[in-house]
């Protein structure tokens, strides 16, 4: 009978090395999972947001960049990062508290705008010397501290506002500020006022169903639902069902003044106080 035999020290069969498919397959999977996670991520969770206007002064300034929660409000085509053309409506649709700052879809070219929410369905809305007006009551105001600005490349200093420049030679641009309490416990902010604009006064309306009244902070350098829904204009009422999502944090503000090509300019130009804040 033969028997085949190994001699003594003789090195065992070697084992045969992965496939190169197989690598490559499991890297592509990886990226499909990666991908998936993210796009989660941005569905359902947050997702950044740049503000590129004043319209939002003292809270938020032009080069500040943050990132909205998803989820407050309900998930609908509008989460998605490229506005597919998926069926309208929203998915666990939750209706937003007054006071919330909201990113939203502008009614007519679907540009991403930001406003703070003023009237709920139901609520009837109005503007009288520059007051706003809440189911037949002003809303609470007092004189506030003026709003120092600072005066950057991507930040100026509007009619309203002041001149102020400092020992070091930097500018900023004082404000005369207000601060308004909604009613019901509501939150309490800070709004800019210039003085007398034609939209200090705007003839009471009532929101509809399913639909919001918004307005920046900066009154009077604002188009929102005072304005009828236009292009690159006013909002109008604002439907809940073009929401995006809820501001809730800045992660990162520049005051414009950063060159691409020096990364040293990077730190320099950011105004690192603002960093972190909640909203």
């Amino acid at each position: 009978m033969d028997v085949k035999t190994q001699s003594l020290g003789a090195a065992p069969p070697a084992a045969a090395g992965p496939r190169t498919g197989d690598g490559w397959g499991s890297f592509a999977w990886f990226l499909v999972k990666l991908l998936l996670a993210v796009l989660a991520f941005r569905v359902f969770v947050f997702s950044p947001f740049s503000i590129p206007s004043e319209s939002m002064l003292p809270r938020l300034m032009n080069g500040d960049y943050l990132l909205a929660a998803k989820w407050p409000y309900g998930i609908s085509r509008h989460s998605l990062p490229f506005d597919l053309a998926l069926p309208e409506g929203r998915l666990l649709a939750a209706t937003p508290e007054r006071g919330d700052i909201v990113i939203f879809k502008h009614p007519v070219d679907r540009r991403d705008y930001i406003k703070r929410v003023i009237g709920l369905p139901g609520d009837r809305v109005a503007v009288r010397g520059g007051e706003v007006v809440l189911n037949g009551a002003r809303v609470a105001r007092v004189r506030a501290q003026d709003a120092l600005v600072p005066v950057s490349p991507n930040t100026g200093c509007a009619w309203g506002g002041d001149i102020e420049r400092a020992a070091d030679g930097s500018e900023a641009c004082r404000y005369g500020a207000f601060r308004e309490t909604l009613p019901g416990g509501g939150p309490s902010f800070r709004v800019l006022d210039f003085g007398r604009t034609g939209a200090d006064d705007f003839a009471e309306v009532t929101v509809p169903e399913g639909a919001l009244f918004v307005m920046g902070d900066n009154r009077d350098s604002s188009l929102d639902s005072r304005f009828p829904a236009s292009p690159g204009e006013g909002v109008g009422f604002v439907a809940q069902d073009l929401l995006v999502g809820r501001a809730a944090v800045i992660v990162w503000s520049t005051d414009g003044s950063a060159d691409w090509l020096k990364p040293w300019t990077w730190f320099t130009a950011a105004r690192w106080d603002r960093i972190g804040e909640l909203l």
